[in-house]
């Protein structure tokens, strides 16, 4: 199966965003860049269709709402209201927001020992943190201040990016809420649906992944998130085949195959259940926006 392409930077920016976002952006885009989210959007040339990043983002707002599609779930941030998009995760967003802030976009890489303390820059944590008015506070500051220095300096200090950036994730994680209280079934059961969706489809075959049984599974899944292990799974499968459409010219077949379903109708029936459109609408929807 083909994987499915993962934006860097560079990539993503030269396909999504106007040429001037060169003159705010240092060389090492790749490892970290932050900007003015204000600055940012007008230099957006259109909405943005399912995709992913080799990298991080962290979105905070300071006037206005954000509104982006992370995962499966929709989420709309407003004023003191942080929003990350973990690396490999599918996100999209559309244009039109009105707002100010920032935007943070960095490697895992230059946490060093620190990444697996931050438990939203994972797939299956929780992307959205209320902060509350003093928080919010500190984190401006440290925003201004990474701007500040990644402005004059790029990436010339990296020990002090390091720093301002891990204080900033710190405050964020004494505010993060996670979605579920289930010693990690629930996480570890949406780790699983990301790293194995292509090849399984069926509860039975997770719940034994997890060593329990399906029913617990589904009892479980269903208490924590009000949807059913089953709509997990139908939805990841229809985030790859979003991505897909948007990144390749497979035929619709081709793409059903790709995300593990042999049978195109079947595959073009789930889609518009989710999407409300057939896979080729939605191709074309992309293709003249």
């Amino acid at each position: 199966m083909k994987t499915i392409e993962i934006y860097n930077p560079a990539t993503f920016t030269a396909r999504f965003m106007k040429p001037e976002l060169k003159s705010i952006l240092k060389p090492e885009k790749g490892k970290f860049f932050i900007v003015r989210v204000e600055d940012m959007y007008k230099l957006i040339t259109g909405s943005i269709p399912a995709s992913r990043s080799t990298t991080h983002s962290c979105l905070f707002l300071t006037e206005g709402e954000a509104r982006m599609k992370v995962g499966s779930q929709s989420y709309t941030i407003h004023k003191g209201e942080m929003l990350f998009v973990p690396a490999g995760q599918v996100f999209s967003f559309e244009e039109g927001d009105v707002n100010k802030g920032f935007l943070c976009n960095f490697h895992s890489d230059i946490l060093a020992g620190w990444f697996n303390r931050f438990e939203f820059l994972k797939v299956w944590g929780n992307p959205m943190i209320r902060l509350n008015e003093q928080t919010a506070q500190f984190v401006l500051h440290l925003f201004q201040r990474l701007l500040f220095d990644y402005t004059l300096h790029g990436l010339n200090n990296p020990d002090i990016i390091q720093l301002y950036l891990v204080t900033l994730l710190s405050e964020a994680r004494q505010a993060y809420q996670p979605l579920s209280d289930d010693n990690n079934l629930m996480s570890r059961f949406k780790e699983l649906i990301f790293s194995k969706i292509k090849s399984l489809h069926q509860v039975s075959d997770y719940a034994a992944l997890l060593n329990i049984t399906p029913n617990h599974l589904n009892k479980t899944v269903k208490t924590l998130s009000g949807k059913s292990p089953t709509k997990w799974i139908d939805e990841a499968i229809v985030l790859e085949a979003k991505v897909l459409l948007v990144q390749s010219t497979f035929t619709i077949s081709e793409v059903a195959n790709e995300v593990g379903i042999e049978d195109p109708s079947y595959f073009s029936r789930m889609f518009k259940k989710y999407e409300g459109v057939t896979p080729s609408d939605f191709r074309k929807m992309i293709e003249k926006s």
